[in-house]
């Protein structure tokens, strides 16, 4: 393998590795976990195989450039907060929006829709990419405060994460919304983040 050909497939490699990691769960959403695997598969596998061919070259023929890239990348991968920065960012582009909705819910505005369930809220399409997994909501009645849950990962059964609006600042039960909460983290005034797996 010519060095300029090693080079720029060490650089792709690298890039395909890091962009899956941001993007990840916005690809899940859109394409499913199924679909996803081999995707997951494809981009780690390359990566494995061209770190391989970077570490032959470095001591075979001492070209270092590829193993480097690569060694940054594994780097940045372990310990850059990928999801984290990727969850903070969803909730402070989309925070405004999923106020206007928690305002439409307390007015009488949005009510539950879903025939099949009487807590979910499809949301109208404008409104869509506020809750992934299709655009519901849930809400969990407290008296006269509703919880509204704002899903980020949708998943199966009771494995699931999402922004909650407490909308008198009270930090959500382990057990609310159907779930079994791991993480519970209050992230605003009236905004907790919640996960069940």
């Amino acid at each position: 393998m010519k060095r300029r050909q090693l080079l720029s497939l060490s650089l792709v490699s690298s890039l395909l590795v890091i962009l899956i990691s941001f993007f990840q769960w916005d690809l899940v959403d859109l394409i499913t976990e199924f679909l996803m695997l081999p995707i997951w598969l494809g981009v780690y596998a390359s990566f494995i195989i061209m770190t391989g061919w970077a570490l032959v070259h470095l001591f075979k023929y001492k070209y270092w450039q590829p193993f480097i890239i690569q060694l940054i990348t594994i780097l940045i991968w372990f310990f850059f907060p990928f999801d984290q920065v990727n969850l903070d960012m969803n909730f402070k582009i989309h925070q405004d929006k999923r106020e206007e909705i928690a305002v439409k819910i307390e007015s009488g505005i949005l009510k539950p829709n879903v025939s099949y369930n009487s807590s979910l809220i499809h949301l109208p399409k404008e409104y869509n990419q506020l809750s992934k997994g299709g655009g519901d909501i849930v809400l969990e009645t407290k008296g006269k405060k509703k919880s509204i849950l704002f899903f980020t990962y949708r998943g199966m059964l009771d494995n699931f994460s999402g922004f909650v609006y407490a909308p008198n600042d009270q930090r959500p039960l382990k057990s609310d919304f159907d779930g079994d909460f791991k993480q519970i983290e209050k992230l605003h005034k009236n905004w907790y983040y919640v996960s069940s797996y």
